[in-house]
């Protein structure tokens, strides 16, 4: 009796420092933020079920409350899908060990410095955003750029609009004469880099000889519909011959601005397509708010897929190979082992990495804060920056911070309870 009571004394000696920094950071603010849930703005009175009935009224909170569910539903099972893939592809391969280096690097790095490179990537502007440069890359590839947007004529040149964008000459070209085409509107460090100085053409001896030029000479001077020596042609300007709303010959002008139409376009009236103006593709608005949650959980999924990755990997590499091989000698091919035998074993593994991201996600604050930008940041929300700024807002109201405290703990306490059930589960079948 005695040695029980001296072994329970010790136990508890060696307890009791870490049930003090438990009550002391964990129980006390658990029970200060539910009874705070309670109270007014102020905190003098009390408000009964009032914040708990803002939570499901408030048009914010209801937007964090969706997003907190898509985070949950998505992030978890694209990390995890990706870390497994991962896991398997580099199973077999002699540079898997490099690769999955560079893949659970990102772990690394910190939330906030992981916000403010994806901040970074997701800039709309294509030349400093690597997301839109990569797809106004891919999108200029298939689709025709337009070499002068806003470029337009001034009401003493001899074009007009035509509709639609495209510019037409007032009146037809005829053989012998030259056609003259200037247009303003364009920046001169935004010409076409093989653009020479404009000049005029000697009239064509069969068909119409032209020239396409930007009337405009940088530091003042010149004179409308005359090409002075410092203006630029505008190269690669596309030029069509209509007649009776029948194009009959196409041309594009050259460096210089020179084109030549052949004879059919004699009487016919030259258009400028409304191509040769479009504005240029600017790519995706990623911080949209359309896109700016999808665009964060890409930043999120890049730096825990390769957490993901190891876990998986280090069960995988537990796996009774006798089995995996026994399935190909029975006939059965990489998918099909892949499915039916590798993800069943790997299923406890598989389920403690998507658990603890559940986990993770419902508390994400930092990439969401960060990454979305002010104008996008509503669209964005989730309940941890709901909290912050309910709680540290220029409005602020710690009743209501309280409540949605309240409800990230209602959320996690049955991921946490399915985890704790598993891993005794888990456990009990060790033992046996």
């Amino acid at each position: 009796m005695a040695n029980r009571f001296r072994g329970t004394a010790v136990a508890a000696a060696f307890l009791l420092p870490a049930l003090v920094l438990l009550g002391a950071l964990v129980v006390y603010p658990i029970g200060y933020s539910v009874q705070r849930s309670f109270l007014d703005r102020s905190g003098e009175s009390f408000a009964g079920l009032d914040n708990y009935v803002a939570l499901f009224t408030d048009e914010s909170i209801r937007t964090a409350v969706r997003n907190n569910l898509i985070w949950v539903v998505v992030a978890p099972t694209v990390a995890t899908a990706l870390g497994l893939v991962f896991a398997v592809l580099t199973e077999r391969v002699r540079w898997g060990t490099a690769f999955k280096l560079v893949v659970f690097m990102p772990m690394a790095i910190s939330m906030l410095a992981a916000g403010i490179i994806f901040r970074l990537v997701y800039e709309q502007d294509p030349d400093r955003g690597v997301a839109n440069a990569v797809w106004v890359g891919v999108h200029d590839t298939f689709a025709e750029a337009s070499g002068f947007p806003r470029a337009r004529p001034l009401p003493v040149h001899p074009l007009e609009a035509a509709g639609g964008g495209a510019y037409v000459t007032r009146s037809p070209v005829r053989g012998g004469e030259v056609a003259r085409l200037p247009l303003i509107g364009v920046a001169p460090a935004q010409m076409p880099e093989g653009a020479r100085p404009a000049r005029t053409p000697a009239p064509a001896a069969e068909g119409i000889a032209g020239v396409a030029w930007l009337d405009f000479t940088r530091g003042g001077g010149g004179k409308p519909n005359v090409v002075d020596p410092r203006e630029l042609g505008l190269d690669g300007l596309r030029i069509e011959a209509v007649k009776g709303g029948t194009v009959v010959a196409r041309a594009t002008a050259a460096a210089d601005g020179t084109f030549i139409l052949p004879p059919a376009a004699d009487g016919a009236v030259l258009r400028l397509p409304a191509s040769n103006f479009r504005e240029q593709y600017d790519g995706v608005e990623w911080l949209g708010p359309s896109l700016v949650t999808p665009a964060i959980i890409g930043s999120y999924v890049w730096m825990w897929a390769g957490f993901a990755m190891v876990l998986i990997a280090a069960g995988l590499a537990g796996l009774p190979r006798e089995l995996l091989e026994a399935a190909r000698v029975d006939g059965a091919n990489e998918w099909q082992v892949f499915r039916r035998i590798t993800v069943p074993l790997l299923a406890p593994v598989l389920a403690v990495v998507l658990v603890t991201l559940m986990i993770n996600v419902l508390k994400v604050f930092d990439l969401v804060f960060i990454i979305a930008p002010g104008s996008a940041q509503d669209d964005a929300n989730v309940l941890a920056l709901q909290l912050y700024r309910s709680s540290f807002g220029t409005d602020a109201d710690l009743g209501v911070g309280s409540a949605i405290a309240v409800l990230l703990l209602l959320l996690v306490l049955p991921v946490m309870a399915l985890n704790i059930r598993r891993m005794r589960r888990t456990r009990r079948e060790t033992r046996r």
